[in-house]
């Protein structure tokens, strides 16, 4: 969205929103109205709670499994403009934030984010795969890639993992 618009937007939304809340006074009623908006901040906390931790244990697992949580980060962040929407009095708002607490309809957003949007991790070029170690290959979680110095081999004595006939310079395991 062009930043010209949002001047645009802080003048439309306010004079839409109080249009909407006088119309649905005058039908409901006042004490009714103020009800809804009451329930439409306490209904978006406990969205916001629910949601937003299952967001944020994706993130963490898409991260410990070395992948750019993309996906989860935009579902995250439309997730917390939801909970700010429903906790900003006004229909209109209430109703775009709990558009974005439906599922498919971040997916949608996301499938029209994901083509427009470029993430970056600050110091690697876009695209590039994080290392564990700079100038190693990663191996995976389990595996500890030691060097020449850190590597020391004793003496087998008598080890059932090592041949009797093996060379000091030999260092794989039978």
């Amino acid at each position: 969205m062009p930043f010209t618009l949002i001047p645009f937007l802080l003048l439309v939304v306010p004079i839409l929103e109080i249009t909407v809340f006088i119309l649905v006074g005058q039908w409901i009623g006042l004490g009714w109205t103020l009800a809804l908006v009451v329930l439409s901040a306490v209904s978006g906390t406990i969205l916001l709670r629910r949601q937003g931790f299952s967001t944020l244990a994706r993130i963490r697992a898409e991260t410990q499994a070395g992948r750019l949580p993309g996906r989860d980060l935009v579902h995250g962040m439309m997730i917390m403009v939801a909970g700010v929407l429903l906790l900003t009095p006004g229909f209109v708002t209430d109703a775009v934030g709990l558009l974005l607490f439906v599922p498919q309809v971040r997916e949608r957003a996301w499938a029209f984010l994901r083509d427009r949007v470029t993430v970056v991790v600050a110091g690697q070029a876009a695209g590039a795969r994080p290392t564990p170690h700079p100038g190693r290959p990663a191996h995976g979680p389990d595996v500890v890639d030691l060097s020449d110095e850190e590597f020391r081999r004793r003496s087998p004595d008598g080890s059932p993992w090592t041949a009797p006939d093996e060379t000091p310079g030999n260092r794989t395991l039978h």
